[in-house]
């Protein structure tokens, strides 16, 4: 698969504690040189960014980042306000607890609040693949399937584990056809996301992909 084609589904990542506008400028610039389909940042540099970019990129951010258990109100307020500044897109987290606790018809209809103050976004959702059982996955494919969410996510790439070869194929298996797949974390090579590409998934979280390309334009002046 052509590298080019690779990047064109890649969210280019910087979610760290301690990212610098210096380096949030960086990826931005990385994302509009390789074409990635957006940078994904967090939600404090998501205005500054947009005005950056200027429309040559999407932008995306995070909301309940990285764990999940704000409260419903608290996300619906950071997507709004997300999309205030300027976010094409919102990577949400559910609440893994209330998962557990089987509360099905409250993890959908905070989904589906978050969906509405997205305004048209882009929404996907993250449900943390490293902590559940096969039975709360597939729980959650049906339930993002209804949720009106453009795709579900494996991972936030801040747990015990990313995206597995066996969690996309076993979304791909169990979503509506009107879901996409987003794998993320740990995604480190060109067969990694070779892999995840042909199993089903139409974005990736990665930054490593650029951090290729970057190392190839060296020598080839892509």
């Amino acid at each position: 698969m052509e590298l080019k084609k690779i990047l064109e589904v890649c969210d280019h990542t910087l979610l760290a504690v301690n990212a610098t506008w210096e380096q949030i400028r960086g990826i931005c610039d990385d994302g509009i040189k390789f074409g990635t389909a957006s940078v994904c940042i967090p939600p404090a540099y998501v205005k500054a960014a947009k005005e950056y970019v200027d429309g040559k990129l999407a932008i995306c951010t995070v909301i309940g980042f990285p764990n999940g258990y704000s409260t419903t109100a608290t996300k619906v307020y950071e997507t709004a306000d997300a999309v205030k500044n300027g976010a094409d897109e919102i990577d949400m987290v559910i609440n893994i607890g209330m998962l557990k606790d089987k509360r099905y018809d409250d993890i959908l209809a905070e989904i589906k609040a978050i969906r509405a103050a997205c305004e048209g976004k882009i929404l996907k959702v993250i449900i943390e693949t490293c902590l559940l059982s096969d039975e709360e996955k597939v729980a959650m494919c049906k339930i993002v399937s209804e949720s009106g969410a453009d795709y579900i996510k494996t991972s936030t790439g801040f747990s015990t584990g990313g995206a597995t070869r066996e969690d996309v194929k076993l979304f791909a298996e169990n979503i509506a056809p009107t879901l996409k797949i987003k794998a993320a974390g740990g995604i480190s090579s060109l067969a990694d996301a070779e892999d995840f590409i042909a199993l089903g998934a139409e974005r990736l979280g990665t930054s490593r992909i650029v951090k290729i390309a970057k190392a190839e334009s060296n020598i080839t002046g892509y």
